[in-house]
């Protein structure tokens, strides 16, 4: 059918996600550091997204979509807030214990503390269905790699994802990850994103 719905312009897209929290209806998503339309159906075509954009990244278009699916998107908004929910306590990797269920067979994501105010979509990007473990390198006393190549090597870790913020003094949890990795003699798949001081992602 030919409807009205939302246009984005990935070149003036400057990733802030304000668009993302806008769309009640998850329309849209923040893919590789951009706002995307990622369901015609999910689009109800009133466009509470217009009026967030900074860029103006977003216009009205008249084509064929799906007809919006309002009884779908009541479902995934209510499974989206039954997942929204941290699946471990502590956080802090001073905190967290050597060994414990929530390790087992997981994906691990070890975060600078800052990086969940700067980024905007950060529990949707980052932390569901992962472990998280948080830190701040600058303000934390000592060095996380002792610890973190203990983690490493007494649970079944699937895979790490390091997030940082762009500064330098968020490089030592890096560095204190990269030293664990290698200390832990175990072949884990990682990753490192970097977060810059406007939220958006840059690498």
């Amino acid at each position: 059918m030919i409807r009205k719905i939302i246009q984005i312009d990935a070149q003036k897209c400057n990733g802030c996600g304000l668009c993302a929290k806008a769309c009640h209806e998850a329309a849209i998503s923040m893919v590789d550091g951009k706002a995307v339309l990622i369901r015609d159906d999910y689009c109800d075509g009133l466009g509470d997204c217009l009026p967030i954009c900074p860029t103006e990244a977003i216009t009205f278009v008249e084509r064929e979509a799906l007809e919006y699916n309002e009884a779908e998107v009541k479902r995934n908004i209510e499974k989206k807030k039954a997942k929204k929910q941290l699946n471990q306590w502590p956080l802090q990797i001073k905190l967290v214990p050597l060994q414990a269920p929530y390790f087992h067979e997981a994906n691990l994501l070890i975060a600078a503390d800052c990086t969940a105010y700067a980024y905007a979509n950060f529990y949707e990007d980052f932390i569901e269905g992962k472990t998280t473990l948080i830190g701040c390198p600058k303000l934390d006393e000592g060095d996380y790699a002792e610890k973190l190549t203990e983690i490493l090597s007494q649970n079944s870790i699937k895979s790490v994802t390091v997030v940082r913020m762009e500064v330098p003094c968020c490089s030592g949890i890096e560095n204190a990850v990269m030293r664990a990795l290698q200390n832990c003699k175990k072949m884990i798949q990682w990753q490192v994103v970097i977060i810059s001081t406007n939220g958006r992602i840059i690498n």
